[in-house]
């Protein structure tokens, strides 16, 4: 009876930490997605001086898939940064592209959801599988 009391207990306590986990990586997730919004919008104001603003974009661009994939490897996910990851992770910037795209396409045509708003829309309704797209290519050997 007591032991298996204690296996229920250690199996909470297990499923107690892993939540703790997942909620931590969640928050770092939003608070290195807010960065890379400022180091990207930053990048392209500061790019603007040089450059036309397609190019600023594109540069601006490129550089937040470089810190989103630093700051999610090291901070986020708390894992080493490897070539093959590196490589990988524009594929979790086409996903969310890609995702992205069906989701406004439904909030404008189906929802009737304003123009205007639907990209906002959009940003939060990705949050999860970009999170989990991240997650998964960073934690690939």
């Amino acid at each position: 009876m007591l032991h298996d009391s204690l296996k229920v207990t250690l199996s909470n306590l297990r499923r107690l930490s892993s939540n703790r986990a997942w909620a931590g990586e969640m928050l770092r997730f939003l608070v290195g997605g807010i960065l890379n919004v400022a180091v990207g919008y930053g990048s392209y104001l500061i790019l603007l001086h040089w450059f036309s603003y397609e190019v600023a974009y594109a540069i601006a661009y490129l550089l937040g898939i470089i810190v989103s994939y630093v700051f999610g490897a090291l901070y986020v996910f708390r894992q080493p940064m490897r070539w093959r990851s590196a490589l990988r992770y524009p594929l979790v910037y086409l996903l969310q592209f890609l995702l992205g795209l069906i989701l406004l396409r439904i909030l404008v045509e189906l929802v009737h959801m304003p123009q205007q708003f639907a990209p906002l829309a959009v940003a939060v309704l990705t949050i999860p599988a970009t999170f989990l797209a991240s997650r998964t290519i960073i934690r690939m050997n």
